[in-house]
């Protein structure tokens, strides 16, 4: 009976150099549209509604990390892969904090400001 193992792709366990490459060219398509979508999204060209930008941007931030934690780093849900798994709910975590912290921030600084008629008007 065979063992069934959680491998990722370009694991040790292939044989295959062609096979390797392949897998790290797919990786590297992935993160390159990847990062070609996050910056058509944050350029206004990915068709997304204007509130929905920060969203999206997170998406493809968790996407870019879930390709180069699998496709570069063959990451597996395996039980000697758990610090892996946990370092990229980590990762995720603080994407997270970091985008809404920074939204948090951005948003309660332009509601603080003053608007350019106010600053006119006290220039007078």
């Amino acid at each position: 009976m065979t063992e069934h193992t959680d491998v990722a792709p370009g694991d040790k366990n292939e044989r295959s150099a062609r096979r390797s490459i392949l897998v790290y060219l797919v990786g590297l398509a992935a993160a390159t549209g990847l990062t070609i979508a996050s910056f058509a999204v944050a350029d206004g060209y990915g068709g997304i509604w204007s509130e929905g930008v920060p969203v999206a941007l997170m998406a493809l931030a968790v996407g870019q990390m879930g390709v180069h934690l699998v496709f570069f780093l063959h990451v597996t849900t395996g039980p000697d892969n758990t610090n892996n798994v946990l370092a990229l709910a980590f990762g995720t975590l603080i994407v997270g904090l970091v985008m809404v912290g920074s939204l948090w921030i951005m948003a309660h600084v332009n509601h603080q400001n003053m608007s350019t008629a106010a600053m006119a008007r006290m220039q007078r």
